[in-house]
């Protein structure tokens, strides 16, 4: 069987549970080879496909995120590695380094809570090269693919990452204060029914925030004022309906607020000033 063969062959057979079924494929494939995913398809489709080709789409069967299977997505343009211990970046977030870059582009310290594979952290100093900034998160396990993204992208003179949790006294005492402060909490409701490849995959811990979703708006916003210089901007991912209560919450605490949508016209990104 060649290796377009193959792949038309997986995509029928993953159609069930992907929207993205060829791609799928098609990505899992280029895995295989070692080589991006237009190179494959410029040169290799009549080439013999590769025995453990199978393995993979049968993991991808299960509802096992492609991200995971081949340990890299792209954000913003970079390619990232990342594990089941931090979530699989989306181009929803995209917004919110987007809005960081226009709104302070002369940022010079940037900090990113809850910085999980370090996506929006690393985006924005990939744009912003004479800032530095501190990622922070409370799983060892998700800044270890953090600390491999740096060096992989050669920002090590930029960035650093340290383990911390909001939810604990004291975790900002020593950060000092930033211009810039980007936060994609979890916010999910704990009785949401999510994609069994969410659910049963990415870390329940970067996803789940009480009843309503606000948890950790609730205990984060308040202690945000302490982190910024004066005129500094916090921007934080929200869910698509929870506009309205995440900034009741900032402006019980002085913030003024702006929403910025995501491409499909979704609340996605609050900014605080």
């Amino acid at each position: 069987m060649t290796v377009g063969e193959a792949i038309r062959a997986a995509a029928e057979a993953l159609a069930p549970i992907s929207d993205t079924a060829r791609l799928d494929a098609e990505l899992l494939m280029a895995h295989l080879f070692g080589i991006s995913r237009s190179e494959l398809l410029l040169r290799r489709m009549r080439d013999p496909a590769p025995p453990d080709f199978a393995s993979l789409v049968e993991r991808r069967a299960g509802h096992e995120p492609v991200a995971y299977i081949i340990g890299r997505q792209e954000f913003f343009g970079l390619p990232l590695f990342v594990t089941p211990a931090t979530l699989i970046p989306r181009a929803d977030s995209e917004t919110l380094v987007e809005a960081a870059l226009a709104l302070r582009p002369h940022a010079r310290r940037v900090l990113d809570l809850g910085t999980g594979s370090g996506a929006l952290l690393l985006a924005v100093l990939a744009n912003l090269r004479e800032a530095h900034g501190v990622g922070l998160d409370r799983s060892a396990a998700a800044l270890v693919a953090a600390q491999r993204n740096i060096e992989a992208l050669g920002l090590r003179p930029q960035a650093a990452f340290r383990e911390g949790d909001w939810h604990a006294a004291g975790w900002a005492d020593d950060l000092g204060s930033f211009d810039l402060i980007l936060c994609n909490p979890p916010y999910v409701e704990s009785d949401a029914v999510l994609d069994r490849q969410v659910a049963e995959f990415e870390p329940a811990s970067a996803l789940f925030a009480g009843p309503e979703g606000l948890d950790d708006y609730r205990i984060l916003i308040p202690q945000l004022r302490g982190l910024m210089n004066t005129g500094a901007l916090a921007v934080l991912e929200i869910g698509a309906n929870q506009a309205a209560s995440v900034s009741a919450l900032a402006h019980a605490e002085g913030f003024a607020t702006e929403l910025r949508r995501d491409l499909a016209g979704r609340a996605r990104a609050l900014l605080l000033t």
